[in-house]
């Protein structure tokens, strides 16, 4: 299972790492995700990641 939202597919960004001397070193930002139980549409849970900002939104929705 790879490291990839399950809702919206936010997974790994590149970036650089830039000092004070401009350097610049290649960096990898992973998303912020967590192992949630999910229901389908069949009724069976399913662990799932989900990111911390589809989290927030699925709460707000089932309110």
């Amino acid at each position: 299972m790879s490291k990839v939202c399950s809702v919206c597919g936010k997974g790994k960004l590149s970036g650089n790492l830039v000092s004070h001397s401009n350097r610049k070193t290649p960096k990898l930002y992973e998303a912020n995700l967590q192992k949630v139980n999910l229901v389908d549409e069949n009724g069976n849970t399913k662990k799932q990641y989900v990111c911390t900002r589809c989290l927030k939104t699925m709460r707000k929705d089932s309110k």
